[in-house]
């Protein structure tokens, strides 16, 4: 009877390492309440839209930037939203920028405005800009020309055509081909008109 008793009280867990214990297992619930907190905050701080983004209505959107590049433009041929066969040849003596873009495409249709005011600004300059949509038919095309008030050449691509020759692979994307026919600058995403300005103008000047 007695070696059982020993042996009972040598089996019990002192006072000091049960508490211990508890401690332990309190600090481990600490932990991962902390962790689960801070997880929470940084997924919380991803999905807020960066001050830049926030202020895309104030003109100082993010901006794609330029590159300067130096290649003959390929002669695309579309039809018009008037049913006229066109090249990019046919303007051929003026600086054309080149927009690939479509009408279901969100950084492409915050652009057009932009676009289109830059066009009013400098037409009169041997500049126009040809706005080429990206897989819809004309009569789409034609709906979002008139709901966006553009008035420089628009041509539907239905077949992608442009994308395929200037070997983009995202929208929206531009080109800047100079009175002679070779591309000088190429961007891919939204540009803004501080962009515009500094990179488009000065071949303009030339």
């Amino acid at each position: 009877m007695r070696t059982r008793s020993k042996a009972k009280k040598r089996r019990q867990v002192p006072p000091k390492s049960r508490n211990y214990q508890a401690f332990s297992l309190a600090l481990v619930g600490v932990g991962l309440i902390l962790i689960s907190l801070v997880t929470v905050w940084v997924l919380i701080k991803a999905d807020e839209p960066s001050a830049s983004a926030q202020s895309s209505g104030s003109g100082s959107s993010p901006s794609a930037i330029p590159v300067a590049v130096e290649f003959p433009a390929p002669d695309i041929q579309l039809v018009d939203l008037n049913g006229n066969t066109v090249r990019l040849s046919d303007f051929k003596g003026q600086t054309v920028l080149l927009n690939n873009w479509a009408i279901w495409c969100p950084p492409c249709k915050a652009e057009m405005p932009v676009l289109q005011a830059y066009y009013s600004k400098y037409k009169d300059q041997g500049f126009t800009i040809i706005g080429i949509e990206a897989g819809e038919q004309p009569a789409g095309v034609a709906a979002f020309v008139d709901e966006y008030r553009l008035t420089f050449p628009v041509w539907p691509d239905p077949q992608q055509q442009s994308m395929q020759a200037f070997q983009a692979f995202s929208l929206p994307n531009s080109y800047v081909v100079d009175p002679s026919g070779i591309v000088r600058l190429a961007w891919t995403g939204a540009i803004s008109a501080e962009m515009l300005e500094n990179y488009v103008t000065p071949l303009l000047m030339e």
